[in-house]
């Protein structure tokens, strides 16, 4: 039988870029292997280790003694390497993550009635939003604490933050003893009406869940959330959602706003107690325009003032009579460059859609030197994906120092 020598020369092709993960990961380095002939005619190979690409090799065999033809043997070892790379992965576990946490507007807010248990009903278009805020998780080596830090004083660091709530719960639920370091850098104010605490609680749910390699579905977590909030099942939508019910009824909907659509957002110092103004709210004060058609209006025609009712609005400004003066101010001073100017929620913020400035009297009026500014944008995310920060929502909000440390209460 004719014996088989492998040929000196060899070639190496690049198949793929391999994009480097967020998380460490043991997948950073991918070896290709060339052969070579030795003076005795047997073969052995070198180890060429490449970081950030897969290569696959082409070894050519052929009869040392015939002119038979050639036969080419492809040898791929990113399939073999990945796998490899994945059992590692999969045992050494999660220990660090990032995630962006978004907050919210209600493009229109009705409130349809009163409930035996005290809540009222509601429905309302609730979107996602460019500005938000970032919370670091980090795996603790306690068994019996949490630890969160955050940048903004007056933030509470222990139980009462839904943070350590929503963690709490993902533990009762699934049953791991996992306990996290949080670091939450906060840029969007409290007391606002844009559903920021409730957004970190959704994002403390989401990123739990992937430390403990994801046991629990997107729908477990949206169902639990309605335990410790009202608007925290919203952000399990993909960030568009017609919500009814307390807000905990969320049908995820296609985004009926195109995401160019620019927006402002103006809060005053001053909160609005939501207790409060729902304790002002009534029923038959409301508008009785149906939640339905404004929503199919919002698809065909867009956002125009006609549609951002929000049933909130008179009481809230019986709260805070500064709130209401400041609407009608932007809106006159918009002179049409607002499509529409209304509060988001239960307040303070007003929201100008269709440019992302403010009135130059914001800028000019010692009664507004205080105020919160910022730009923003809709936004949404992809299935099995969290919400990503846009680039250029980088800057947007306050650029506050950090000032918090660990509760070690």
């Amino acid at each position: 039988m004719a014996s088989c020598n492998f040929l000196s020369s060899y070639q190496l092709y690049t198949c793929c870029n391999v994009k480097k993960p967020q998380v460490g990961s043991f997948k950073k380095s991918y070896f290709s292997q060339s052969w070579s002939k030795r003076p005795n005619g047997s073969s052995y190979f070198h180890k060429n280790y490449q970081f950030g690409r897969s290569n696959f090799v082409i070894v050519k065999a052929s009869d040392s003694r015939t002119t038979r033809k050639q036969v080419e043997i492809t040898y791929n070892p990113e399939e073999k390497f990945n796998k490899l790379a994945d059992e590692v992965d999969r045992e050494a576990g999660l220990s660090r993550l990032t995630l962006f946490s978004p907050c919210k507007i209600n493009v229109f807010l009705r409130i349809t009635g009163k409930r035996d248990d005290g809540y009222h009903d509601l429905a309302s278009l609730f979107h996602v939003i460019s500005l938000g805020d970032k919370i670091k998780f980090s795996l603790s080596p306690s068994k019996s604490k949490d630890r969160l830090s955050t940048n903004v004083a007056g933030v509470p660091l222990d139980e009462r933050n839904l943070i350590i709530k929503a963690l709490n719960l993902y533990r009762k639920k699934t049953g791991t003893d996992k306990y996290f370091w949080i670091h939450l850098d906060k840029k969007v104010p409290t007391g606002a009406g844009l559903g920021g605490g409730s957004s970190n609680a959704a994002t403390a749910l989401w990123a739990a869940n992937q430390f403990s390699g994801c046991p629990a579905t997107e729908k477990d977590l949206q169902e639990w959330s309605g335990e410790i909030g009202s608007d925290i099942s919203f952000f399990f939508s993909h960030g568009a959602a017609y919500c009814t019910g307390r807000g905990e009824v969320v049908q995820d909907i296609p985004s009926p706003i195109p995401f160019d659509i620019p927006m402002v957002l103006i809060k005053p110092q001053q909160e609005c107690s939501t207790a409060e103004v729902y304790k002002r709210f009534q029923l038959d004060q409301t508008s009785n325009v149906d939640p339905l058609s404004l929503l199919e209006k919002i698809k065909t025609s867009g956002i125009s003032q006609d549609v951002c009712v929000n049933d909130l609005e008179p009481p809230a400004f019986e709260v805070l009579p500064s709130l209401k003066r400041l609407k009608q101010r932007v809106i006159a001073a918009g002179r049409g460059q607002y499509d529409a100017v209304f509060m988001s929620g239960s307040g303070s913020t007003i929201v100008g859609v269709g440019s992302p400035d403010p009135p130059q009297f914001v800028y000019d009026d010692e009664e507004y030197k205080d105020v919160f500014l910022s730009e923003a944008s809709f936004i949404t995310r992809a299935a099995n994906q969290w919400y990503e920060e846009p680039v250029s929502a980088s800057n947007y909000g306050d650029q506050a120092e950090f000032s918090g440390s660990f509760d070690n209460s």
